[in-house]
């Protein structure tokens, strides 16, 4: 009954809304502005004590060590973890945060990059009057327009069509579509529409056109999800806060109570991942904020304690961006077996996915080869069949690990809500579990409220509402054109740069080296498909970067875009962080072979290379075959089983052979029968058959 009666009220107030265009949008400009006016007051009361450079690592560590008692100490670097560090510090809490790998490393690097309310739910919590699903629907359309305001440079409103090829499916989902929008209320981003056949493959005219009625198009949110996660911790740092990655728990420190004689958590005991130093940090509160390892922090604290969390993978895949357009996406609402699949542009690519089985906890999820298939099967469903969908061009493939709340009435992590609990144990540990992106801020407004409460904390009210992030002020849509024009930068990279650091990017382009060069006149680029450039490297350093991989995967997401890319920019990314962190020759090798090893198990380079080319029919003897797999192997020398333009150029350079890397792309592109940007041993051995069939018509003339 509370449910129709909270639905009764969302119509009426939706329903006037429609009726009084004008007064809704006057609201609308009212609400923005006392908004405004809050944020402009909260944020004049906060004081940054690094507001012009922050604090390195090691002043970070010693920050850690050094304080006598921090207020509250968050365990976990991801979304929620660096959102609990901003709201405390804000807060006027001392805070801490420790992660064990690098920030935003695990599952808030790894999702779909939408920010949004789940237009899933909103079906779910209609269908079985579910009032906790609408409200948490209600809640993340409130988090959307908060995210997209307070970081506008790495968010924005992208439209999502949702085909129809049943008539009777037209007005059945025009009318979940319209719910979703009214749940928005003034929030909502711009009202969803309805196309009509023609217009539906106008605008994605890679649709399939057989038996197509038409088209719903809505609107949610899209971010760069390990640059947003980065931009919380980096604010929560400029406010004062001590955070450090590679930096994990060992043991919880406990304290018995002298009014109780109950042990009480009074801190951890921390070690330093990249040098081995162990050390205390004390503090009044500790926040466990581990995502998927929520339960393995709690059975530190309680070792017989039951699991909360049940975990769930998620992968996606991305292919080139020419399967979709540049800004428009889609969404297929049932899959051959029940699931939501996403059809998204990002970052001048198109982004598929996600599934959703149950798996392991893992800090290294690997992208399974049924999971990328499913997601490429049901790719095909949508496109035309002109658009060939190749195993090939699947470019990078991740798996992200989401922590479920349990339910313990549940026969699959499909119906599982990503609602979120907080918990504090009889020994104070304050436990947030679940969640989704989009409500990072409210969970850890919820979390630090319960924490204070709990705590007995002193601490002022939340901030974080309208709470600008780290380079969003001073952004603005055409800050890229002063990029352009004050350093002499490629438009391409400057659009880059602004979109990525905000306001911070005058900061990466000072550091920028000329490239002696016309044109451009400084930016360097890592590879010549990609806008991304050497002083990134140098800038990711000062954003507590330590690892080749923390450069290809979060400061740059070259990794999640394109493996075999990523893997041709590694040589020069270490060499520049070796001179600059003084790394010796075989801390370089070392970095080399993780980050290579990462590309390989964890972004899908490991399901391209199996992807041989199984059909080919070749003719060759066993010591021709024998001769030109050795031929081969001098250019894979670490038995990748394929060949790349870094493996060729290594082979070329041994013997002071000099090739433009523009040809040799060229060259290699010719040699790739499957077009999937590596050559494998089958297609190596046919091309040398070809050869030789060729150089014996030559003869025989």
């Amino acid at each position: 009954m509370a449910f129709r009666k909270a639905l009764k009220r969302t119509a009426i107030i939706g329903g006037g809304a429609v009726a009084t265009a004008f007064g809704l949008s006057q609201l609308i400009e009212y609400k923005k502005t006392q908004a405004r006016l809050a944020h402009v007051a909260a944020e004049a009361e906060l004081r940054v004590p690094y507001a012009d450079e922050f604090p390195s690592r090691q002043a970070q560590l010693a920050a850690l060590q050094n304080t006598e008692e921090f207020d509250v100490l968050i365990v976990g670097g991801g979304a929620t973890g660096a959102g609990c560090a901003l709201d405390a510090v804000t807060r006027n809490l001392k805070t801490a945060l420790v992660e064990r790998s690098d920030f935003s490393s695990g599952t808030s690097s790894r999702s779909t990059k939408l920010i949004h309310g789940g237009v899933r739910y909103l079906q779910k919590a209609i269908m079985k009057l579910d009032y906790e699903q609408y409200m948490m629907v209600k809640e993340a359309l409130h988090e959307r327009a908060n995210l997209l305001e307070i970081a506008p440079h790495l968010s924005a409103p992208l439209p999502i069509m949702l085909p129809v090829y049943k008539w009777w499916q037209l007005p059945y989902y025009w009318a979940g579509i319209k719910m979703y929008d009214l749940v928005a209320g003034i929030q909502c981003l711009k009202s969803s529409y309805v196309l009509s056949k023609t217009k539906a493959l106008e605008l994605f005219p890679m649709l399939k056109k057989d038996k197509l009625v038409g088209a719903i198009v809505y609107y949610d949110g899209q971010h760069n999800d390990a640059r947003m996660n980065l931009a919380i911790a980096l604010s929560s740092a400029r406010y004062g806060a001590a955070v450090a990655n590679y930096t994990e728990v060992v043991h919880l420190l406990k304290k018995k109570d002298p009014e109780t004689g109950q042990e009480k958590v009074c801190g951890a005991r921390c070690r330093d991942v990249i040098t081995g130093n162990e050390f205390d940090v004390k503090a009044k509160c500790v926040i466990n904020a581990t995502g998927p390892f929520t339960d393995s922090l709690r059975k530190m604290d309680n070792q017989e304690t039951a699991n909360i969390c049940q975990p769930s993978a998620g992968v996606h895949i991305v292919i080139p961006g020419y399967y979709s357009p540049d800004n428009m996406g889609l969404l297929d609402p049932a899959t051959s077996d029940g699931r939501v699949i996403f059809f998204l542009p990002w970052e001048k690519m198109t982004i598929a996915g996600t599934t959703d089985t149950p798996t392991n906890v893992t800090a290294h999820p690997i992208p399974g080869e049924d999971d990328i298939n499913f997601i490429l099967r049901e790719v095909r469903n949508y496109l035309s069949p002109d658009v060939e969908v190749r195993r090939g061009d699947v470019l990078a493939a991740w798996s992200g690990i989401r922590p479920l709340v349990t339910d313990p009435d549940s026969k699959d992590t499909q119906s599982i809500c990503r609602n979120h609990i907080v918990s504090i144990s009889d020994s104070g540990l304050v436990t947030i579990a679940g969640g989704k992106w989009t409500t990072y801020r409210s969970m850890a407004e919820e979390t630090l409220d319960a924490a204070i409460k709990s705590h007995s904390l002193s601490a002022e009210p939340c901030k974080t509402v309208g709470l600008m992030l780290e380079g969003a002020k001073g952004w603005t849509p055409t800050l890229y054109i002063r990029l352009v024009q004050d350093y002499g930068l490629e438009q391409e990279v400057a659009q880059h740069l602004a979109s990525t650091y905000g306001a911070k990017a005058f900061d990466v382009a000072k550091m920028a080296q000329v490239t002696g060069q016309r044109w451009p006149i400084v930016g360097k680029r890592l590879v010549s498909e990609f806008p991304y450039i050497e002083s990134e490297v140098l800038y990711a350093m000062k954003e507590y970067a330590c690892t080749a991989i923390d450069v290809i995967a979060r400061r740059t997401r070259l990794g999640f875009l394109n493996v075999q890319a990523a893997d041709e920019a590694l040589p020069r990314i270490v060499q520049i962080m070796g001179k600059e962190l003084g790394w010796s020759e075989e801390k370089k090798t070392a970095e080399l072979e993780a980050a290579k090893k990462f590309l390989y198990h964890e972004m899908g380079y490991r399901s391209r290379s199996e992807q041989l080319t199984k059909t080919t029919d070749i003719n060759l003897d066993y010591q021709e075959v024998v001769r030109y797999k050795k031929r081969f192997h001098k250019f894979d020398k670490e038995s990748k089983g394929f060949i790349t333009t870094v493996d060729v150029q290594q082979v070329l350079d041994s013997i002071n052979v000099q090739i433009d890397e523009n040809a040799l792309h060229e060259i290699l592109n010719e040699v790739d029968l499957n077009k999937n940007g590596q050559v494998e041993i089958d297609e190596f051995l046919q091309v040398q058959q070809t050869a030789d069939e060729r150089r014996e018509e030559g003869a025989s003339v």
